[in-house]
């Protein structure tokens, strides 16, 4: 029997991640496990996810997950490659993974495999720096390394959901993982466009106040409704800009925030006492060699407290969200091969080294700084890592 990986950030499950799932099934066999390593409350964009984590973890597994395991907050808060980079070294530390499946654009892994190789060699990482010391955006400046190794070819970086595949598959290679990369063609509709299997296009709806039936599994618009219901979502970090502005001003020293460099962590410290909004900080910050994304990403552990060297030490345990029984039965098997713990009770963080109680106590700090969002005052309680135990979803 197969095992599968899936990193993700399921911000929200929406029906294309469901056909992902299906569709690696489908190709590795019907009763094959699949495992998810899914953002907590904060995603890779550099914002509070729709929904809190375990109500996301909860959708996946109706949506065909098996387990959803948590990626901790300083690597969800990561760039492409550390996001991509913590996901494959949690499953292979789970120790029962044999495949990483993921979506794209081409629907060609051996496509994807020969621009991870090229991207990789010598003469486009001398390439890369070349083009950042001319002042470009990482992003811009692999991409002209691209164009200039690969020709047209160089085409399948400019696809968002292509490029983080290319980026698991360096992952692949870097930490000499023993998963075997798949991947399933993306359909229905552009990764951040308006329309289709867009999670952009949900946010954008259960923020204005609806919620898209149509475009979700019913039993994961039944968990939204709930979660709505209960005044704990949709949130976005809009919904604690005055929070976040104060914090900001209180930050004395901003060099120690992943990502900073080059100044900075100087003009995050100038204008975040001088603007009155969060868009007015990230605005001011902003040059045309960083993206958007990355200051995102910067201006939350800027909030969270995450420091360079949370985000570059390994993760030292696996936490469990949510299961179903045949999850709790893989789990079991887990628990003789995994390299690291799996953490399902959160008290055992107690028993661990200096670095679990750590991220630990980063993700409390941040699962309680998230749920000021909530639009019910009663469900801003604090806490409530040490309390929650992973959601076990009978079928």
């Amino acid at each position: 029997m197969k095992t599968a990986g899936i990193i993700c950030e399921y911000n929200p499950f929406h029906l294309g991640h469901a056909e992902h799932i299906a569709s690696t099934r489908k190709a590795l066999g019907a009763d094959t496990n699949i495992v998810c390593v899914m953002s907590g409350n904060y995603v890779q964009r550099g914002d509070f996810a729709v929904f809190n984590k375990h109500a996301r973890a909860k959708m996946a597994v109706f949506g065909g997950a098996d387990v959803v395991l948590e990626l901790p907050v300083p690597y969800a808060l990561s760039s492409a490659g550390g996001f991509a980079n913590a996901g494959v070294y949690l499953l292979d530390m789970l120790g029962v993974c044999d495949q990483l499946s993921f979506g794209s654009e081409s629907g060609d892994i051996e496509m994807l495999r020969n621009a991870a190789s090229v991207i990789m060699s010598t003469q486009a990482q001398h390439l890369i720096k070349e083009w950042l010391g001319k002042g470009l955006s990482y992003a811009s400046a692999q991409q002209k390394a691209a164009d200039t190794l690969l020709g047209e070819r160089a085409d399948v970086f400019r696809y968002p959901n292509n490029a983080l595949g290319i980026e698991y598959i360096k992952a692949l290679i870097e930490t000499g993982s023993f998963l075997r990369p798949m991947t399933v063609q993306r359909m229905g509709g552009e990764h951040d466009g308006d329309t289709g299997y867009s999670a952009t296009a949900l946010r954008k709806e259960l923020l204005s106040g609806s919620v898209p039936l149509e475009l979700m599994p019913g039993p994961v618009v039944a968990v939204c409704m709930e979660e709505i219901l209960k005044g704990r979502g949709p949130v976005s970090i809009d919904h604690t800009e005055q929070a976040i502005l104060s914090r900001l001003r209180f930050i004395d020293d901003y060099s120690m925030i992943p990502g900073a460099a080059e100044g900075l962590e100087r003009r995050f410290k100038k204008h975040a006492v001088s603007e009155t909004s969060i868009s007015d900080v990230l605005n001011s910050v902003k040059t045309k060699r960083y993206a958007m994304s990355r200051l995102r990403r910067m201006l939350m552990c800027a909030v969270l407290g995450i420091t360079m060297q949370d985000s570059n030490t390994s993760p030292p345990y696996i936490r469990v969200l949510a299961m179903n029984v045949k999850g709790m039965e893989l789990l079991k098997k887990a628990r003789k091969k995994a390299l690291l713990p799996i953490v399902t009770k959160p008290a055992s963080i107690h028993k661990m080294d200096s670095s679990a109680k750590r991220l630990f106590s980063l993700e409390v700090a941040a699962t309680d700084f998230y749920v000021l969002a909530y639009e019910k005052r009663e469900e801003r309680k604090g806490g409530s890592e040490w309390r929650q135990s992973p959601i076990v979803v009978e079928l």
